[in-house]
Protein backbone atom coordinates (compact mmCIF):
# COMPACT_ATOMS: atom_id res chain seq x y z
CA UNK A 1 0.00 0.00 0.00
CA UNK A 2 3.04 2.24 -0.07
CA UNK A 3 4.27 4.55 2.65
CA UNK A 4 1.68 5.76 5.11
CA UNK A 5 1.46 7.17 8.61
CA UNK A 6 -1.57 4.97 9.32
CA UNK A 7 -0.72 1.68 10.96
CA UNK A 8 -2.12 -1.62 9.74
CA UNK A 9 -4.65 -1.98 12.56
CA UNK A 10 -6.08 1.49 11.85
CA UNK A 11 -6.29 0.67 8.16
CA UNK A 12 -8.28 -2.47 8.87
CA UNK A 13 -10.64 -0.54 11.13
CA UNK A 14 -11.14 2.15 8.51
CA UNK A 15 -11.62 -0.42 5.76
CA UNK A 16 -14.32 -2.12 7.78
CA UNK A 17 -15.99 1.21 8.45
CA UNK A 18 -15.89 2.00 4.74
CA UNK A 19 -17.45 -1.33 3.84
CA UNK A 20 -14.44 -2.42 1.79
CA UNK A 21 -13.43 -5.65 3.52
CA UNK A 22 -15.40 -8.84 3.76
CA UNK A 23 -16.97 -10.18 6.92
CA UNK A 24 -15.38 -13.65 7.35
CA UNK A 25 -18.53 -15.46 8.43
CA UNK A 26 -20.52 -14.46 5.39
CA UNK A 27 -18.10 -13.08 2.84
CA UNK A 28 -20.34 -10.03 2.57
CA UNK A 29 -19.64 -6.39 3.21
CA UNK A 30 -21.04 -4.99 6.41
CA UNK A 31 -23.63 -2.29 6.04
CA UNK A 32 -25.39 -0.67 8.96
CA UNK A 33 -24.75 3.07 9.11
CA UNK A 34 -26.95 5.68 7.53
CA UNK A 35 -25.93 7.59 4.43
CA UNK A 36 -24.25 10.98 4.55
CA UNK A 37 -25.44 14.32 3.27
CA UNK A 38 -22.80 14.72 0.58
CA UNK A 39 -20.84 17.41 2.52
CA UNK A 40 -17.16 16.84 1.86
CA UNK A 41 -16.04 18.84 4.89
CA UNK A 42 -12.48 20.13 4.67
CA UNK A 43 -11.32 17.22 2.49
CA UNK A 44 -11.96 18.97 -0.84
CA UNK A 45 -10.28 21.81 -2.68
CA UNK A 46 -11.77 25.26 -2.29
CA UNK A 47 -14.81 25.48 -4.54
CA UNK A 48 -15.33 27.94 -7.33
CA UNK A 49 -18.07 30.51 -7.71
CA UNK A 50 -21.39 29.19 -8.97
CA UNK A 51 -22.45 30.86 -12.20
CA UNK A 52 -24.74 30.08 -15.12
CA UNK A 53 -21.72 28.57 -16.89
CA UNK A 54 -20.47 26.81 -13.78
CA UNK A 55 -23.65 25.75 -11.92
CA UNK A 56 -21.89 23.32 -9.59
CA UNK A 57 -19.18 25.76 -8.55
CA UNK A 58 -16.13 23.86 -9.82
CA UNK A 59 -12.73 25.29 -8.94
CA UNK A 60 -11.35 25.84 -12.44
CA UNK A 61 -7.76 25.55 -11.22
CA UNK A 62 -8.28 22.13 -9.65
CA UNK A 63 -7.39 18.97 -11.52
CA UNK A 64 -9.73 15.99 -11.71
CA UNK A 65 -8.77 12.43 -10.82
CA UNK A 66 -10.97 9.97 -12.76
CA UNK A 67 -10.73 6.15 -12.63
CA UNK A 68 -12.65 4.40 -15.40
CA UNK A 69 -13.41 0.71 -15.73
CA UNK A 70 -11.82 -0.74 -18.87
CA UNK A 71 -14.41 -3.35 -19.78
CA UNK A 72 -17.06 -3.92 -22.40
CA UNK A 73 -17.56 -0.21 -23.02
CA UNK A 74 -13.87 0.59 -23.32
CA UNK A 75 -12.53 3.98 -22.23
CA UNK A 76 -12.70 6.24 -25.28
CA UNK A 77 -16.05 7.78 -24.31
CA UNK A 78 -14.48 8.84 -21.01
CA UNK A 79 -11.44 10.28 -22.75
CA UNK A 80 -13.69 12.27 -25.09
CA UNK A 81 -15.70 13.68 -22.19
CA UNK A 82 -12.42 14.58 -20.48
CA UNK A 83 -11.41 16.74 -23.45
CA UNK A 84 -14.67 18.66 -23.17
CA UNK A 85 -14.21 19.08 -19.41
CA UNK A 86 -10.70 20.42 -19.88
CA UNK A 87 -11.94 23.19 -22.16
CA UNK A 88 -13.36 24.98 -19.10
CA UNK A 89 -11.77 23.29 -16.10
CA UNK A 90 -8.53 21.74 -14.89
CA UNK A 91 -6.55 18.82 -16.28
CA UNK A 92 -8.10 15.35 -16.06
CA UNK A 93 -5.95 12.48 -14.86
CA UNK A 94 -7.67 9.40 -16.32
CA UNK A 95 -6.72 5.95 -15.09
CA UNK A 96 -8.16 2.86 -16.81
CA UNK A 97 -8.33 -0.46 -14.96
CA UNK A 98 -10.24 -3.71 -14.64
CA UNK A 99 -9.19 -3.99 -10.99
CA UNK A 100 -11.40 -1.36 -9.39
CA UNK A 101 -11.35 -2.76 -5.87
CA UNK A 102 -7.66 -3.72 -5.87
CA UNK A 103 -6.62 -0.31 -7.14
CA UNK A 104 -8.98 1.84 -5.09
CA UNK A 105 -9.41 0.06 -1.77
CA UNK A 106 -6.15 1.47 -0.37
CA UNK A 107 -7.11 4.96 -1.52
CA UNK A 108 -10.65 4.77 -0.13
CA UNK A 109 -9.31 3.50 3.19
CA UNK A 110 -6.55 6.12 3.23
CA UNK A 111 -8.97 9.00 2.67
CA UNK A 112 -7.46 9.88 -0.72
CA UNK A 113 -9.98 8.58 -3.29
CA UNK A 114 -10.34 9.77 -6.89
CA UNK A 115 -12.89 12.47 -7.70
CA UNK A 116 -14.93 10.20 -9.97
CA UNK A 117 -15.07 6.40 -10.28
CA UNK A 118 -16.67 4.18 -12.91
CA UNK A 119 -17.40 1.50 -10.30
CA UNK A 120 -17.98 -1.53 -12.52
CA UNK A 121 -16.68 -4.99 -13.38
CA UNK A 122 -15.90 -8.14 -11.45
CA UNK A 123 -14.05 -6.09 -8.81
CA UNK A 124 -16.84 -3.57 -8.40
CA UNK A 125 -17.07 -2.08 -4.92
CA UNK A 126 -20.38 -2.51 -3.11
CA UNK A 127 -22.27 0.75 -3.73
CA UNK A 128 -25.05 0.18 -1.16
CA UNK A 129 -22.44 -0.46 1.52
CA UNK A 130 -20.39 2.57 0.52
CA UNK A 131 -23.54 4.70 0.70
CA UNK A 132 -24.56 3.26 4.05
CA UNK A 133 -21.07 3.91 5.43
CA UNK A 134 -21.13 7.57 4.37
CA UNK A 135 -18.40 7.10 1.76
CA UNK A 136 -20.22 8.69 -1.20
CA UNK A 137 -21.23 12.19 -2.25
CA UNK A 138 -24.99 12.55 -2.68
CA UNK A 139 -25.74 13.51 -6.28
CA UNK A 140 -28.90 15.63 -6.03
CA UNK A 141 -26.90 18.81 -6.84
CA UNK A 142 -25.97 17.23 -10.17
CA UNK A 143 -29.52 16.10 -10.92
CA UNK A 144 -30.99 19.49 -10.05
CA UNK A 145 -28.40 21.39 -12.08
CA UNK A 146 -29.38 22.70 -15.53
CA UNK A 147 -28.60 20.30 -18.36
CA UNK A 148 -25.79 21.18 -20.75
CA UNK A 149 -28.18 21.29 -23.70
CA UNK A 150 -31.03 23.29 -22.16
CA UNK A 151 -30.53 25.55 -19.13
CA UNK A 152 -34.28 25.47 -18.51
CA UNK A 153 -34.26 21.67 -18.12
CA UNK A 154 -32.79 19.94 -15.08
CA UNK A 155 -30.42 17.05 -15.63
CA UNK A 156 -32.85 14.68 -13.88
CA UNK A 157 -35.51 15.47 -16.50
CA UNK A 158 -33.30 14.31 -19.38
CA UNK A 159 -32.93 10.74 -18.14
CA UNK A 160 -34.72 7.50 -18.97
CA UNK A 161 -37.35 6.49 -16.37
CA UNK A 162 -35.81 4.35 -13.64
CA UNK A 163 -32.30 5.79 -13.97
CA UNK A 164 -32.44 7.84 -10.78
CA UNK A 165 -34.07 5.01 -8.81
CA UNK A 166 -31.14 2.71 -9.63
CA UNK A 167 -28.90 5.03 -7.66
CA UNK A 168 -31.13 5.05 -4.57
CA UNK A 169 -30.85 2.63 -1.66
CA UNK A 170 -33.93 2.82 0.50
CA UNK A 171 -34.54 6.57 0.54
CA UNK A 172 -34.73 9.57 -1.77
CA UNK A 173 -31.00 10.23 -1.80
CA UNK A 174 -29.09 9.38 -4.97
CA UNK A 175 -25.66 7.86 -4.47
CA UNK A 176 -24.61 6.81 -7.95
CA UNK A 177 -25.38 7.64 -11.55
CA UNK A 178 -25.84 4.63 -13.82
CA UNK A 179 -24.77 5.86 -17.22
CA UNK A 180 -25.52 3.02 -19.63
CA UNK A 181 -29.09 1.88 -20.23
CA UNK A 182 -28.66 -1.83 -20.63
CA UNK A 183 -31.04 -4.21 -22.36
CA UNK A 184 -30.61 -7.77 -21.09
CA UNK A 185 -31.88 -10.81 -22.93
CA UNK A 186 -31.18 -13.70 -25.28
CA UNK A 187 -28.61 -12.41 -27.75
CA UNK A 188 -28.48 -14.18 -31.11
CA UNK A 189 -27.43 -13.92 -34.75
CA UNK A 190 -30.19 -12.90 -37.11
CA UNK A 191 -28.19 -14.38 -39.98
CA UNK A 192 -27.86 -17.78 -38.31
CA UNK A 193 -31.60 -18.03 -37.78
CA UNK A 194 -32.45 -16.70 -41.25
CA UNK A 195 -29.98 -19.01 -43.04
CA UNK A 196 -31.68 -22.01 -41.45
CA UNK A 197 -35.22 -20.67 -41.75
CA UNK A 198 -35.58 -20.78 -37.95
CA UNK A 199 -38.01 -18.59 -36.00
CA UNK A 200 -37.16 -16.90 -32.71
CA UNK A 201 -38.85 -19.01 -30.00
CA UNK A 202 -41.66 -17.44 -27.99
CA UNK A 203 -42.52 -20.43 -25.77
CA UNK A 204 -40.32 -23.00 -24.06
CA UNK A 205 -41.63 -25.82 -26.25
CA UNK A 206 -40.53 -23.76 -29.25
CA UNK A 207 -37.14 -23.18 -27.59
CA UNK A 208 -36.58 -26.90 -27.06
CA UNK A 209 -37.70 -27.72 -30.59
CA UNK A 210 -35.32 -25.14 -32.03
CA UNK A 211 -32.42 -26.39 -29.92
CA UNK A 212 -33.13 -29.93 -31.15
CA UNK A 213 -32.95 -28.76 -34.79
CA UNK A 214 -29.73 -26.88 -34.13
CA UNK A 215 -28.15 -29.87 -32.38
CA UNK A 216 -28.67 -31.99 -35.49
CA UNK A 217 -26.54 -29.46 -37.37
CA UNK A 218 -23.81 -29.47 -34.74
CA UNK A 219 -24.92 -26.18 -33.20
CA UNK A 220 -25.56 -25.89 -29.48
CA UNK A 221 -28.61 -24.09 -28.18
CA UNK A 222 -26.95 -22.06 -25.45
CA UNK A 223 -23.68 -20.98 -23.93
CA UNK A 224 -22.94 -18.60 -21.06
CA UNK A 225 -20.05 -17.29 -18.98
CA UNK A 226 -19.46 -20.41 -16.92
CA UNK A 227 -16.73 -18.78 -14.85
CA UNK A 228 -19.08 -15.87 -14.11
CA UNK A 229 -22.44 -17.62 -13.61
CA UNK A 230 -24.10 -14.40 -12.46
CA UNK A 231 -24.54 -13.78 -16.21
CA UNK A 232 -27.21 -16.51 -16.23
CA UNK A 233 -29.75 -14.26 -14.45
CA UNK A 234 -29.63 -11.82 -17.38
CA UNK A 235 -32.26 -14.12 -18.88
CA UNK A 236 -33.32 -16.18 -15.86
CA UNK A 237 -34.59 -13.27 -13.74
CA UNK A 238 -36.84 -11.83 -16.48
CA UNK A 239 -37.95 -15.41 -17.27
CA UNK A 240 -39.13 -15.74 -13.65
CA UNK A 241 -40.80 -12.33 -13.90
CA UNK A 242 -42.54 -13.19 -17.15
CA UNK A 243 -43.90 -16.43 -15.70
CA UNK A 244 -44.95 -15.11 -12.32
CA UNK A 245 -45.30 -11.38 -12.91
CA UNK A 246 -43.34 -8.52 -11.30
CA UNK A 247 -44.34 -9.66 -7.81
CA UNK A 248 -42.33 -12.85 -8.22
CA UNK A 249 -39.14 -10.82 -8.64
CA UNK A 250 -40.10 -8.34 -5.93
CA UNK A 251 -40.47 -11.22 -3.47
CA UNK A 252 -36.95 -12.34 -4.32
CA UNK A 253 -35.56 -8.80 -4.03
CA UNK A 254 -37.32 -8.28 -0.70
CA UNK A 255 -35.82 -11.51 0.72
CA UNK A 256 -39.30 -12.83 1.45
CA UNK A 257 -39.56 -16.28 3.05
CA UNK A 258 -39.88 -19.00 0.39
CA UNK A 259 -39.41 -16.50 -2.45
CA UNK A 260 -37.09 -18.97 -4.20
CA UNK A 261 -39.74 -21.69 -3.83
CA UNK A 262 -42.42 -19.87 -5.82
CA UNK A 263 -44.02 -21.73 -8.71
CA UNK A 264 -42.46 -19.29 -11.17
CA UNK A 265 -38.97 -20.10 -9.90
CA UNK A 266 -39.72 -23.83 -10.01
CA UNK A 267 -40.87 -23.60 -13.63
CA UNK A 268 -37.89 -21.49 -14.67
CA UNK A 269 -35.34 -23.74 -12.94
CA UNK A 270 -36.89 -26.84 -14.48
CA UNK A 271 -36.81 -25.26 -17.94
CA UNK A 272 -33.14 -24.29 -17.67
CA UNK A 273 -32.22 -27.66 -16.22
CA UNK A 274 -33.84 -29.25 -19.27
CA UNK A 275 -31.37 -27.40 -21.53
CA UNK A 276 -28.52 -29.18 -19.78
CA UNK A 277 -30.31 -32.53 -19.51
CA UNK A 278 -31.00 -32.62 -23.26
CA UNK A 279 -27.46 -31.62 -24.18
CA UNK A 280 -28.42 -28.22 -25.57
CA UNK A 281 -25.66 -26.33 -23.73
CA UNK A 282 -22.36 -25.93 -25.57
CA UNK A 283 -19.85 -28.50 -24.35
CA UNK A 284 -17.23 -26.99 -22.09
CA UNK A 285 -19.34 -23.95 -21.21
CA UNK A 286 -18.86 -24.28 -17.40
CA UNK A 287 -15.15 -23.59 -17.92
CA UNK A 288 -15.55 -20.54 -20.19
CA UNK A 289 -15.23 -16.92 -19.11
CA UNK A 290 -17.36 -14.16 -20.61
CA UNK A 291 -14.99 -13.44 -23.51
CA UNK A 292 -14.54 -17.11 -24.41
CA UNK A 293 -18.27 -17.83 -24.33
CA UNK A 294 -18.99 -14.77 -26.47
CA UNK A 295 -16.34 -15.86 -28.95
CA UNK A 296 -17.87 -19.32 -29.29
CA UNK A 297 -21.21 -17.63 -29.90
CA UNK A 298 -19.93 -15.20 -32.55
CA UNK A 299 -18.26 -18.17 -34.27
CA UNK A 300 -21.72 -19.69 -34.70
CA UNK A 301 -21.18 -22.54 -32.26
CA UNK A 302 -24.47 -21.85 -30.49
CA UNK A 303 -27.74 -19.95 -30.87
CA UNK A 304 -28.21 -17.96 -27.67
CA UNK A 305 -26.18 -16.31 -24.95
CA UNK A 306 -27.54 -14.45 -21.89
CA UNK A 307 -25.94 -11.04 -21.92
CA UNK A 308 -26.37 -7.28 -21.81
CA UNK A 309 -26.13 -4.71 -24.57
CA UNK A 310 -22.44 -4.07 -23.90
CA UNK A 311 -21.76 -7.38 -25.68
CA UNK A 312 -21.82 -5.84 -29.17
CA UNK A 313 -18.83 -3.68 -28.36
CA UNK A 314 -17.07 -6.25 -26.21
CA UNK A 315 -17.32 -8.96 -28.87
CA UNK A 316 -16.66 -6.68 -31.84
CA UNK A 317 -13.25 -8.17 -32.66
CA UNK A 318 -14.68 -11.65 -33.23
CA UNK A 319 -18.06 -10.76 -34.73
CA UNK A 320 -18.45 -11.32 -38.51
CA UNK A 321 -19.71 -8.29 -40.40
CA UNK A 322 -22.86 -10.10 -41.53
CA UNK A 323 -23.56 -11.66 -38.10
CA UNK A 324 -26.65 -9.53 -37.51
CA UNK A 325 -26.28 -9.28 -33.76
CA UNK A 326 -29.61 -8.89 -32.00
CA UNK A 327 -31.26 -9.22 -28.63
CA UNK A 328 -34.59 -10.92 -28.16
CA UNK A 329 -36.94 -10.76 -25.18
CA UNK A 330 -36.88 -13.81 -22.96
CA UNK A 331 -38.60 -16.87 -24.30
CA UNK A 332 -41.64 -17.53 -22.12
CA UNK A 333 -42.94 -20.74 -20.63
CA UNK A 334 -46.42 -20.95 -22.19
CA UNK A 335 -49.75 -19.15 -22.46
CA UNK A 336 -50.12 -19.16 -18.66
CA UNK A 337 -47.34 -16.58 -18.21
CA UNK A 338 -48.43 -13.48 -16.30
CA UNK A 339 -46.63 -11.12 -18.71
CA UNK A 340 -46.70 -11.14 -22.54
CA UNK A 341 -43.99 -12.02 -24.99
CA UNK A 342 -41.72 -9.02 -25.37
CA UNK A 343 -41.15 -8.57 -21.63
CA UNK A 344 -37.63 -7.32 -20.96
CA UNK A 345 -35.16 -6.68 -18.21
CA UNK A 346 -33.79 -3.24 -19.05
CA UNK A 347 -32.33 -0.72 -16.64
CA UNK A 348 -29.62 1.81 -16.07
CA UNK A 349 -26.23 0.26 -15.34
CA UNK A 350 -22.51 1.11 -15.28
CA UNK A 351 -22.53 3.07 -12.01
CA UNK A 352 -20.45 6.20 -11.54
CA UNK A 353 -19.76 7.45 -8.02
CA UNK A 354 -18.18 10.54 -6.48
CA UNK A 355 -16.45 9.59 -3.20
CA UNK A 356 -17.30 11.70 -0.17
CA UNK A 357 -13.61 12.39 0.51
CA UNK A 358 -12.93 13.44 -3.08
CA UNK A 359 -10.81 16.57 -3.30
CA UNK A 360 -12.82 17.85 -6.26
CA UNK A 361 -16.32 16.45 -5.77
CA UNK A 362 -17.87 19.37 -7.66
CA UNK A 363 -15.60 18.54 -10.59
CA UNK A 364 -16.68 14.91 -10.46
CA UNK A 365 -20.33 15.94 -10.70
CA UNK A 366 -19.59 18.43 -13.48
CA UNK A 367 -17.84 15.69 -15.44
CA UNK A 368 -21.02 13.61 -15.14
CA UNK A 369 -23.11 16.61 -16.25
CA UNK A 370 -20.97 16.76 -19.40
CA UNK A 371 -21.39 13.01 -19.94
CA UNK A 372 -25.16 13.51 -19.72
CA UNK A 373 -25.19 16.02 -22.56
CA UNK A 374 -26.68 14.92 -25.88
CA UNK A 375 -23.25 15.21 -27.53
CA UNK A 376 -21.52 12.89 -25.06
CA UNK A 377 -24.46 10.48 -24.89
CA UNK A 378 -24.56 10.14 -28.67
CA UNK A 379 -20.80 9.68 -28.75
CA UNK A 380 -21.11 6.89 -26.17
CA UNK A 381 -23.72 5.09 -28.27
CA UNK A 382 -21.68 5.46 -31.46
CA UNK A 383 -18.52 4.17 -29.80
CA UNK A 384 -19.86 1.29 -27.73
CA UNK A 385 -23.09 0.39 -29.54
CA UNK A 386 -25.19 0.72 -26.40
CA UNK A 387 -27.89 3.06 -25.16
CA UNK A 388 -27.01 5.68 -22.57
CA UNK A 389 -29.37 6.76 -19.81
CA UNK A 390 -30.09 10.01 -21.69
CA UNK A 391 -33.56 9.69 -23.20
CA UNK A 392 -33.77 10.36 -26.94
CA UNK A 393 -30.02 10.63 -27.43
CA UNK A 394 -30.05 8.07 -30.25
CA UNK A 395 -32.87 9.75 -32.18
CA UNK A 396 -31.70 10.12 -35.78
CA UNK A 397 -28.53 8.16 -35.10
CA UNK A 398 -27.32 5.57 -37.62
CA UNK A 399 -27.33 2.59 -35.28
CA UNK A 400 -25.46 -0.70 -35.46
CA UNK A 401 -27.36 -3.99 -35.60
CA UNK A 402 -27.23 -4.77 -31.90
CA UNK A 403 -27.94 -1.22 -30.78
CA UNK A 404 -30.90 -0.92 -33.15
CA UNK A 405 -32.20 -4.26 -31.89
CA UNK A 406 -31.90 -3.22 -28.24
CA UNK A 407 -33.63 0.08 -28.96
CA UNK A 408 -36.50 -1.66 -30.76
CA UNK A 409 -36.86 -4.33 -28.06
CA UNK A 410 -37.14 -1.61 -25.44
CA UNK A 411 -39.73 0.24 -27.50
CA UNK A 412 -41.73 -2.95 -28.16
CA UNK A 413 -41.73 -3.89 -24.47
CA UNK A 414 -43.69 -0.77 -23.57
CA UNK A 415 -44.61 -0.99 -19.91
CA UNK A 416 -43.47 -4.61 -19.63
CA UNK A 417 -39.96 -3.72 -18.47
CA UNK A 418 -38.71 -5.50 -15.36
CA UNK A 419 -36.26 -4.01 -12.89
CA UNK A 420 -34.90 -6.64 -10.48
CA UNK A 421 -32.64 -5.25 -7.74
CA UNK A 422 -31.15 -8.30 -6.04
CA UNK A 423 -27.97 -7.93 -8.08
CA UNK A 424 -27.16 -4.45 -6.76
CA UNK A 425 -28.91 -4.51 -3.37
CA UNK A 426 -27.17 -7.74 -2.34
CA UNK A 427 -24.25 -8.25 -4.74
CA UNK A 428 -22.59 -11.00 -2.71
CA UNK A 429 -25.81 -12.99 -2.54
CA UNK A 430 -26.41 -12.47 -6.26
CA UNK A 431 -22.91 -13.02 -7.64
CA UNK A 432 -21.26 -15.50 -5.35
CA UNK A 433 -24.08 -17.47 -3.78
CA UNK A 434 -27.02 -17.56 -6.20
CA UNK A 435 -24.47 -17.58 -9.03
CA UNK A 436 -22.77 -20.69 -7.67
CA UNK A 437 -26.10 -22.51 -7.43
CA UNK A 438 -27.07 -21.58 -10.99
CA UNK A 439 -23.69 -22.79 -12.21
CA UNK A 440 -24.43 -26.22 -10.75
CA UNK A 441 -27.97 -26.19 -12.16
CA UNK A 442 -26.88 -25.29 -15.70
CA UNK A 443 -24.06 -27.81 -15.62
CA UNK A 444 -26.56 -30.52 -14.74
CA UNK A 445 -24.88 -31.21 -11.42
CA UNK A 446 -27.86 -30.30 -9.25
CA UNK A 447 -31.60 -30.73 -9.64
CA UNK A 448 -34.10 -27.85 -9.67
CA UNK A 449 -35.60 -28.67 -6.27
CA UNK A 450 -32.17 -28.76 -4.64
CA UNK A 451 -31.18 -25.53 -6.37
CA UNK A 452 -34.32 -23.80 -5.11
CA UNK A 453 -33.63 -24.95 -1.55
CA UNK A 454 -30.03 -23.78 -1.70
CA UNK A 455 -30.95 -20.36 -3.10
CA UNK A 456 -33.55 -19.95 -0.35
CA UNK A 457 -30.99 -20.97 2.26
CA UNK A 458 -28.59 -18.27 1.05
CA UNK A 459 -31.37 -15.66 0.89
CA UNK A 460 -32.56 -16.52 4.41
CA UNK A 461 -29.02 -16.24 5.70
CA UNK A 462 -28.74 -12.75 4.21
CA UNK A 463 -32.15 -11.77 5.59
CA UNK A 464 -31.09 -12.77 9.11
CA UNK A 465 -27.70 -11.08 8.95
CA UNK A 466 -28.05 -7.83 10.91
CA UNK A 467 -24.79 -6.50 9.45
CA UNK A 468 -26.36 -6.37 5.96
CA UNK A 469 -28.60 -3.37 5.33
CA UNK A 470 -31.97 -4.42 3.93
CA UNK A 471 -33.97 -2.81 1.13
CA UNK A 472 -37.59 -3.12 0.08
CA UNK A 473 -39.60 -2.33 -3.02
CA UNK A 474 -42.24 0.28 -2.35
Amino acid sequence: MGSTDVNRRDLIKRATAAGLVAVPAMGVLSSCATGGDGDNGDKGVTGGKKTDDNPLGVNKDAGLDFVIFDGGFGTQYGKDAAKIYEQDYGKVKLTATQKIRSLLQPRMVGGNPPDLIDNSGAEQMDNPTLAAKDQLTELSPLLDAPSVDDPDTKVRDTLFPGTIEMGQYGDEKVWCLNYAFTVYGQWYSKKLLADNDWEYPKTWDEMLALCAKAKKKGIAGWTYAGQHPYYIPFTLYPFIGKIGGPEALKNIDNLEPNAWKQDAVKSAFEAYHELAAKGYVLKGTPGLDHIQSQTQWTKGKCLFIPNGSWVENEAADTTPKDFGMAVGPVTGLDASDKLPFGTLWAQAGEPFIVPRDAKNAAGGMEFLRIMLSRQSAQNFSKLVKSLSCVAGATDGLDMSSGLASASKALEDAGDNVLNPRLFDWYPTLHKQQIGSVLAELMAGRTKPADAMNKCQEYADRTAKDDSVKKYKHA
